[in-house]
């Protein structure tokens, strides 16, 4: 395991850094790495562990090394690790985190600090492993569950403590992977026949959507075959709202990977037509690439900037209006967002709502139009979508689907991690009346 904890390293310095996507800065590095399957996978745990606790692992850092803040950021990163394996990994005995720890220092060139790495840890073994938590409500909160102090107080302030709270506590669980079955080539049973061992449980209320509970689908006969797309409840339902029937022309703008654009296809069962729009080429040929394997012939994928009108585009029965966002409902996929400083999203409200507006003129008379992202920032959802309906009085709310109505009332949901089990989503859904 010594070579996955240096690689962890490494790539640790480089995503606190660089402020690289953690999954594209794992996945292009193990692909070279040489590793066995068993120490890319601890490879990953330690990774993603310490990027999901990194405010929790500081924390305790700080109790052992008074000047932990002016630490070189490898070795910041080696004592993470060292403090993740004992903290959270009760595989791995304490000798080896402790030992692994002070070799890493030397591997990585910062031999004057292996005493240091030695006593933080051992210190912290001494203790029990324990550690006494701040005393100010939102610095508590803070520590307890990885969240940086601005995001505590936002989703307090905006949804209240216990909300707030069982939205931080879901932020550090392992996400659920939930897969859309393709109805245009299988029914459950030749799905199940083509998934080897992997157990699916079917989700309740939603029609194809499966979780997995355990084991890697995409490794399966399935998957070639085209029989599934991975793609989370909350995306799901995002679809579900849009409501597509057969024949349905629909553009679908900010598309790339495409996973939406999948569903929507396979719920109006390969008729009509669906715009797949993304800014950059490179994700477009994603889409494409997805839809081949899928045996979906009906999305016509293009490059295209969102903010600009393609009048080539004919009116449309439907659009998805699936906005770039800060990506607070997410946090659990992709635990790096929180890191990043507020004032980054500052800017945001403004660009999703110039989409919105530009997505609207797609819309013909009678049509619907569903805004949603995958934050639970109230500014780039709440805030957006009323606006824009203050502005625009050929809009109108249009009410969701049954499965929303049972659970929420009026044109707009807000879908939590903590009370769905799905990523934090936002949807609403407004309809063109003149």
């Amino acid at each position: 395991m010594a070579n996955a904890r240096l690689l962890a390293v490494q790539l640790l310095d480089r995503t606190f850094c660089e402020n690289g996507f953690s999954n594209i800065v794992l996945d292009t590095a193990l692909d070279s790495s040489g590793l066995s399957v068993q120490d890319k996978k601890f490879c990953t745990v330690l990774y993603y562990g310490v990027i999901e606790r990194k405010i929790t692992l500081d924390y305790i850092i700080s109790q052992y090394c008074r000047q932990a803040k002016k630490l070189d950021i490898t070795v910041s990163d080696i004592l993470r690790l060292g403090i993740y394996q004992l903290l959270y990994m009760n595989s791995v005995p304490e000798s080896a985190a402790v030992n692994e720890s002070v070799k890493l220092a030397v591997k990585m060139r910062c031999f004057k600090f292996k005493g240091l790495v030695n006593a933080v840890l051992r210190n912290f073994i001494r203790d029990d492993k324990k550690f006494k938590l701040p005393s100010d409500r939102y610095q508590k909160l803070s520590v307890e569950y990885s969240a940086p102090v601005w995001l505590v107080k936002k989703l307090i302030s905006e949804y209240g403590r216990d909300y707030a709270v069982s939205v931080l506590e879901s932020s550090v669980k392992k996400p659920p992977v939930a897969v859309r079955l393709n109805n245009l080539k299988a029914d459950e049973q030749y799905f199940r026949e083509n998934i080897g061992d992997i157990e699916i449980t079917a989700v309740e209320g939603i029609e194809n959507c499966y979780r997995i509970n355990g084991g890697d689908i995409i490794s399966q006969p399935a998957f070639e075959k085209g029989l599934f797309h991975v793609q989370d409840t909350a995306s799901q339902l995002c679809c579900m709202a849009l409501a597509p029937r057969k024949n349905d022309i629909v553009v679908d703008l900010c598309s790339a990977p495409g996973g939406k654009a999948f569903t929507i296809a396979e719920i109006m069962g390969g008729t009509g037509t669906v715009y797949a729009f993304d800014l950059h080429e490179n994700r477009v040929k994603l889409i494409r690439k997805g839809a081949e394997r899928l045996g979906i012939l009906n999305i016509k994928a293009a490059q295209g900037d969102a903010l600009v009108f393609n009048k080539d585009i004919p009116q449309a029965d439907k659009v998805l209006c699936d906005v770039p966002c800060s990506g607070l409902g997410v946090i659990r996929r992709k635990p790096e967002i929180k890191y990043k400083n507020p004032q980054d999203f500052e800017n945001l409200p403004d660009i999703q709502y110039r989409i919105l507006e530009n997505a609207s003129c797609y819309v013909k008379k009678g049509g619907e139009l569903v805004y949603s992202t995958c934050t639970l920032s109230k500014a780039e959802n709440d805030d957006v979508i009323e606006k824009f309906l203050e502005n625009h009085s050929e809009f109108e709310k249009a009410e969701l689907p049954v499965f929303f109505s049972e659970k929420f009332s009026g044109f707009k949901a807000v879908l939590s991690p903590a009370f769905y089990d799905c990523d934090g989503f936002f949807i609403s859904k407004i309809k063109r009346v003149r």
